[in-house]
């Protein structure tokens, strides 16, 4: 415990470290602050009374974003649109040779996709905003002319969500940690104690062992997603010696630590944006068509299977696809070359590049089976009886955010804390966030 204390005054002693602290905390509170902000024009207590809880799809949207989806809050929509945004433009990146173009132009190209990628948000925003008055606000909570209500509603939560955009970006490039991750982890951390004292209060004293045994298989979970989201595949790489005037370098062996979840918690957060349109886009004609009814009961059921089996592709091929452009063997081939390093037994160049890609390949397969399998555990969480709300965070999107985050968070404390030359937070070694970029050393 002594350590403890002396780690976190270390910690704030650091004065860089300790205004980025200050400024994550800060955004956050005024991001929580806007989810409590309803819609100019809604009751809240009407809305309250009326709608109730959010259920299905829709539920688990609301756990994202701390309850504001529900509320029908300004950040209703939250970070969702530029997530999906950002989605389209990375497959476009892939595809359109324009796109491709602008990856390689460094900096400038990065500004001019930004600003593209804002500008999709925007129309992704319009698009899901229309649907969520239409599906969600009833019209007895609604105190406006309905049509100007639509219109300045529309309007709000195109705002809200650039808004809490620019709050992410100011936390990355101000405070700690990812923002973007950063403001949904919030969104699912502030509901976290909630829903335990509801799973408490509706287990009772008869239900006391079943709650303890959902705590123990919840925390058996929570070290199965650590050790997946820090696990890794070490390639040896060789140093040629090299003689500098009288003195003898390299020789030594390293390795290249290959992730097996390269991509992170990205393909969760993309496939699950995916996942909330099809809810959103079918209640809007959910009275003309049945197909459109079907779609919308079935996606806004997250047990049903179909939703199930969509999901787990979706994070099966985006956990490809993203680490496809995150991970570059060719670049690391080539690293290696310059450096005068080379992987026993393989030759340089191509085939070195061919080596690590098969490599990569094979440890993302499970990595994406796992990952899969973790995101659909709310589903089997509560056809066991698990509460709706508390089964969200018994795995899935949930747990795998907040650990990502956490971790993530973590080790840029962590950096700063040996940086300074001060005692790291963890006796048995550094903490290994998964946002650590393949590197040779």
């Amino acid at each position: 415990m002594k350590k403890f204390f002396q780690t976190i005054k270390n910690i704030f002693t650091i004065e860089d470290l300790r205004i980025r602290i200050l400024n994550t905390l800060g955004i956050l509170i005024i991001f929580r602050l806007g989810s409590f902000i309803v819609l100019p024009g809604v009751d809240p207590v009407i809305l309250k009374a009326l709608a109730g809880e959010a259920q299905g799809i829709f539920g688990l949207l609301d756990t994202f974003l701390g309850g504001a989806f529900s509320r029908a809050s300004i950040f209703a929509l939250g970070i969702m649109p530029y997530i999906s945004a950002s989605i389209v433009i990375q497959l476009l990146a892939v595809a359109v040779p324009y796109f491709q173009k602008l990856q390689k132009e460094g900096e400038s190209g990065r500004k001019k996709i930004n600003q593209i990628t804002r500008v999709l948000t925007i129309a992704i925003t319009f698009m899901q905003s229309i649907g969520y008055i239409s599906a969600t606000i009833p019209a007895e909570a609604i105190m406006l002319d309905p049509f100007m209500f639509k219109i300045t509603s529309i309007i709000v939560l195109i705002s809200g969500t650039m808004f809490t955009v620019w709050l992410g970006e100011r936390i990355t490039e101000k405070g700690i940690g990812n923002g973007i991750s950063m403001l949904i982890m919030i969104g699912i951390i502030s509901r976290l104690p909630f829903e335990i004292v509801a799973e408490m209060a509706s287990k009772g004293m008869s239900g006391a062992l079943f709650f303890v045994l959902e705590i123990v298989a919840m925390f058996f979970i929570v070290v199965a997603v650590v050790a997946f989201t820090q696990a890794t595949r070490r390639i040896p790489v060789q140093y040629a010696k090299q003689v500098i005037g009288n003195k003898v370098y390299g020789g030594q062996r390293q390795y290249i630590p290959l992730r097996v979840n390269s991509a992170g918690v990205m393909p969760i957060i993309f496939a699950q944006s995916l996942m909330f349109l099809p809810p959103l886009i079918a209640n809007i004609w959910a009275g003309d068509s049945d197909i459109a009814a079907y779609v919308g009961t079935t996606f806004s059921d997250f047990t049903s299977w179909q939703y199930n089996l969509t999901f787990g592709i979706l994070i099966l091929v985006f956990t490809f696809f993203y680490t496809a452009i995150t991970v570059n063997p060719n670049q690391i081939s080539e690293d290696l070359r310059r450096n005068g390093g080379f992987i026993p037994g393989i030759k340089p160049g191509k085939t070195t590049s061919e080596y690590i890609d098969t490599v990569l390949t094979r440890i993302t397969l499970p990595g994406s089976i796992f990952l899969a399998i973790v995101a659909i555990m709310p589903a089997f969480a509560s056809m066991a009886g698990v509460g709706i709300g508390f089964s969200q965070f018994y795995g899935g999107t949930s747990l795998l955010i907040m650990v990502g985050v956490i971790l993530d968070t973590l080790q840029q404390i962590e950096s700063y804390l040996l940086m300074r030359h001060y005692e790291g937070l963890m006796k048995s070694g550094r903490i290994k966030g998964r946002s650590q970029n393949v590197a040779i050393a």
